[in-house]
């Protein structure tokens, strides 16, 4: 009897530690515009780090809001901003209509945007707050550095970067590039040139460029570019770079 009582209590504690964070969707304004997006909160009282998630360019999809429950149950606040307001697409070409015809202007308020909403919440810690985005949300993550002063940690995932000395010059917050050495996108070489920009300016980055691997290689629905290894080393160091320096 006790031996099923006591599975049973680990069966519950189990079950209970899987769903240790809630998630829902969520509305604010950027601008005039009303926007939508997918917070995913994580369990325990009191104010707690947070990070704003910018998608590829397939939109706010399944893998985007899995990645913000996962950071959830790692005790980060975690939204998704919808920069394409609803649409989601897995047909590339359709992808490339979506991120083409995007106001780059209009993307990069919204990225603000959602870190104003943040500040507003009730459990997060509003000096302890980051940003990460992939492909096309690697560029705005990147932006989000640029135009928000307040940001603690930005992490870029083979996005588009820049070495304009006077938008590097507004980056305050430490950075963290995830890049692949067989990405025909983003190419090595700009890679080092946008490092070698920070570096001049005393900027604190840090950069991981990873061997047979190319564009998107963290997603693992990127069935002919996804790098189960490379993307396994590529998340420990993400959670240890926003650890280090959102959770002191």
């Amino acid at each position: 009897m006790f031996r099923k009582i006591f599975s049973l209590l680990f069966i519950f504690s189990f079950l209970f530690s899987i769903k240790a964070q809630s998630s829902k969707e969520v509305s604010y304004m950027s601008n005039q515009d009303t926007m939508l997006g997918y917070l995913s909160i994580p369990k325990g009282e009191g104010k707690h780090p947070a990070l704003i998630l910018v998608h590829e360019w397939w939109g706010l999809t399944q893998w985007m809001k899995d990645n913000a429950d996962m950071f959830a149950k790692k005790g980060y606040v975690a939204l998704c901003v919808d920069l394409y307001r609803g649409k989601v697409t897995d047909k590339p070409d359709e992808a490339m209509k979506l991120s083409q015809t995007l106001n780059q202007d209009m993307a990069v308020k919204d990225v603000v945007s959602a870190f104003n909403y943040l500040k507003t919440l009730s459990n997060v810690d509003v000096s302890k707050i980051g940003c990460i985005g992939w492909c096309m949300g690697g560029a705005f993550s990147l932006q989000g550095a640029i135009n928000i002063p307040e940001l603690k940690a930005t992490v870029v995932c083979y996005g588009r970067l820049t070495t304009d000395s006077t938008l590097v010059s507004k980056i305050q917050s430490p950075v963290l590039g995830i890049f692949g050495e067989d990405d025909k996108v983003i190419l090595p070489e700009s890679v080092k040139q946008f490092e070698k920009a920070l570096k001049t300016q005393g900027k604190h980055i840090k950069v991981f460029e990873y061997p047979k691997s190319g564009h998107a290689f963290m997603n693992q629905t990127n069935k002919t570019g996804y790098n189960k290894n490379t993307t396994k080393d590529a998340w420990k160091e993400i959670y240890a770079f926003f650890d280090g320096n959102l959770k002191k």
